[in-house]
Order: structure tokens, then C-alpha cells, then sequence
């Protein structure tokens, strides 16, 4: 079959992306694969069915579960639909016989995430590589000990959540220590790929089509080693103040949620289901504070913040109600220098922008 020329291959994968989404809306598998069936017997590459309109379309399922669009049980139905749509596209088009580097490709432990990570087993599989797929949420010493059973020429780490990063580094210093290059990639690692260099990783591809090209070039390491402590790398972790926060997280929860109850900020209801959503959230503010602390990067908890700030809009929410909950967290952290910085950024960065007057409004 001719392949498509540049105009019609653009056109060909947006109605691809647009017959995906409708078919994901309704919850029709088999308008799915029809949809990305149809693409690949119009001339279009697999490659490209994975990445211009697969990916993109995940990336609009978490976008408009954001602006509570999608419910998360919506959200959680398209995702599982799409892996599925994944595997029908992997027997449709069968990837060529192996004839680069073996790769183990895996999520780090606590990342549920695994569709990039299947996304970017795929793109390798077309472009010679052997892999194996170990899915989400691998446990660092399950993943070692696969590692030595299957000898892999690199690991292929993945991770969308930043919280995931201590988890991630653990990983990355065992696999090393096995003699083993690792390639990290996802949207946990940051603008640039800023916290694989500081995690020690061999290497970083900003998408998959960027791990093939440094697969490609080739990516080795040198001999065995002993297991790095977290702390050879991140001499700030010294001070403990991560180890703290990480294991006072109940205790800090528990505390900020009881001070909310009994002086609720306006607008936050905190009865029944809002206050086990309320008390979810809290967790999720001491994780990124905790990973904040980890990377020593004020711009991880700050971001996290204007994100979730958006997400409570979405659903009606003031984001000032952030507020109360940071200034309760100060008070519980009263010892930690780094901690209460870091949360002082955080308030600034959610407190409203007064207009100069001088400039206008």
C-alpha cells in the first residue's frame, strides 16, 4: 500500500484521534479499533497510530478529568479501553523479528500509570528491540530479581507521578549496581528531564521516539558497584527533614484535618464525603511537599499547588481553602527549616496577585 503523503497522513491521524475520542466517549471497543484499524489500513505506521493519536488522546482523558469532565470512574473505563486498544493493535501489526538490545521496560513502585510505559514497550518492539513488559507498580527488589533472571542490555524506567521520584532512585541506583544502564522517561522526571540528572540516571528521553534514538546510539555502564545511598547524591537529604515528614504523614494529615473541622474554611463543607476527599487531598499535599523536600525543589510543591488549585475550581471548589491547610501544616512542622520554606513558597504562590495600580488592573 502507498503510504499517505504529509497532508493526508496529518489529516488520516487527526480523524484517527477524532474517531478514538467518540468511540472512548461511548464506551464502543469496537468503534475503538475500528478507529485505529482503519488508520493503519489507510497506510499510516503503527509507530505513528501510538504516538500522534494514542497518546495524545490519554493526554485528553486526564485534561478533562482535570476540569471534571470525566468522572474518575470515566476516566479509569478509557484508560483500560485504550490498553486494549493497544494489544489489538499489537496483533494487527505484528512488530519485525528482534535485532538490537534486549530491554526490560517497567513503572517504578508505586506507579500506576503503566499506559506510556506499554506505549514505549511497543514504539521499541517495532524498532528491533526485545522487550519485556513488567506493567505497573513494580517493586524494586521484584524488578532486581527479574533483572537477573532475563539480562536485559538496559531498563527502561517509567514514571508520570513525582511523588514516585524516591521510589524511582532506589530503582535506578540497585539496577546500576547490577551493572545495568538505566533509561528513565515520563512526565515525574520533569521539564527537561532536570530530576533523572539528579537521580543519577544513565539517560533521559523526553518521549519514545527520543529512547529509541538513544538506544540507538547505544547505552552502556561500566563494571558493578555497591548500592549509592540516597544521600551521596542528595547531600541535602542529610538534614532528615524528608525522613521526617515522610513518616509523620498520618500523624500530619490526621492533625491539619482535625484543625480544618474545627474551623472550617469558607465554602469547604466538611461532612461526610467532602471530608474523606478533604482528607485525601491533605495526603496528597504532604507527598508533594515530601518529594519537594527529596528533589529540593520548591517548583515541584508550588506547581502541584497551581494544578490543584485548577482541579477545585473545576469542581467549584475555591482554591484559597489551600490555604488554611498550609498554615495548619506550618504550625505541625515547626522544627523543619527546609519544610517550613517550602510551604511559606506554597502560600505566596496561591496568595491572589493584587493589580499595580500604576499599571492598571
Amino acid at each position: 500500500m502507498t503510504a499517505p503523503t504529509t497532508a493526508d497522513g496529518v489529516s488520516l491521524l487527526r480523524r484517527a484521534r477524532d474517531g478514538l475520542w467518540r468511540a472512548l466517549a461511548e464506551r464502543d471497543e469496537h468503534a475503538a479499533d475500528r478507529a485505529v484499524a482503519s488508520a493503519v489500513d489507510a497506510g499510516a505506521g503503527a509507530v505513528d497510530v501510538l504516538l500522534e493519536v494514542i497518546a495524545p488522546v490519554q493526554r485528553r482523558i486526564g485534561a478533562e478529568w482535570a476540569a471534571d469532565r470525566l468522572t474518575v470512574a470515566q476516566e479509569h473505563a478509557a484508560t483500560a479501553l485504550q490498553e486494549r486498544v493497544v494489544a489489538a493493535l499489537s496483533r494487527r501489526v505484528p512488530a519485525p523479528a528482534p535485532t538490537a538490545a534486549a530491554v526490560t521496560v517497567a513503572c517504578v513502585d508505586g506507579e500506576w500509570h503503566a499506559l506510556p510505559a506499554r506505549i514505549l514497550a511497543e514504539v521499541l518492539r517495532r524498532h528491533g528491540h526485545p522487550v519485556d513488559f513488567l506493567g505497573a507498580r513494580v517493586p524494586t527488589p521484584r524488578l532486581i530479581a527479574h533483572l537477573h533472571r532475563a539480562s536485559p542490555s538496559v531498563l527502561a524506567l517509567s514514571s508520570s507521578l513525582p511523588t514516585r521520584l524516591p521510589a524511582a532512585h532506589t530503582a535506578i541506583t540497585a539496577a546500576q549496581a547490577t551493572g545495568l544502564p538505566v533509561l528513565v522517561g515520563g512526565a515525574a522526571f520533569g521539564p527537561g528531564g532536570r530530576y533523572a540528572r539528579m537521580l543519577g540516571a544513565d539517560a533521559w528521553a523526553p518521549d519514545a521516539r527520543a529512547a529509541v534514538r538513544v538506544l540507538g546510539r547505544g547505552l552502556s555502564r561500566e563494571g558493578t558497584g555497591t548500592v549509592r545511598q540516597s544521600v551521596e547524591d542528595l547531600p541535602h537529604l542529610a538534614d532528615q527533614e524528608y525522613t521526617l515528614v515522610t513518616r509523620g504523614k498520618r500523624r500530619l494529615v490526621g492533625a491539619v484535618l482535625a484543625g480544618l473541622e474545627e474551623r472550617p474554611p469558607e465554602s469547604l463543607d466538611l461532612t461526610g464525603a467532602r471530608r474523606e476527599r478533604t482528607a485525601e487531598d491533605l495526603a496528597h499535599i504532604v507527598d508533594f511537599l515530601a518529594a519537594a523536600l527529596y528533589t529540593d525543589d520548591h517548583t515541584l510543591f508550588t506547581g502541584f499547588l497551581g494544578w490543584t488549585g485548577g482541579v477545585l475550581r473545576a469542581r467549584g471548589v475555591p482554591s484559597r481553602v489551600l490555604d488554611p491547610a498550609l498554615a495548619l501544616l506550618q504550625d505541625e512542622v515547626r522544627d523543619f527549616p527546609r519544610t517550613l520554606a517550602l510551604l511559606a513558597r506554597g502560600r505566596a504562590a496561591l496568595a491572589p496577585r493584587v493589580p499595580d495600580p500604576g499599571r492598571g488592573s
